[in-house]
């Protein structure tokens, strides 16, 4: 896989993956992919999955198995 390096204010970066890690994982991947994506802590990110499970589950169950299949594992 050919990735470019992004040089940015004089100091060269990879481009940002949104991929599920394999290191860090608590379920599936999906809180630690997005915080590190968005450069946001790991532990808000599964606060607010955590927050859409309680009215019922649903508006955070299906949009987390959504993501599951459709963020690539890295």
């Amino acid at each position: 896989m050919n990735e470019e390096i992004v040089i940015s204010e004089g100091r060269a970066r990879s481009p940002r993956r949104f991929v599920r890690p394999k290191e860090g994982r608590k379920i599936a991947g999906v809180a630690i992919g997005m915080a590190n994506y968005f450069g946001v802590s790991v532990v808000l990110v599964r606060l607010i999955w955590a927050l859409l499970l309680l009215p019922g589950g649903l508006p955070g169950l299906i949009p987390y198995i959504v993501c599951w299949f459709i963020i690539p594992s890295e």
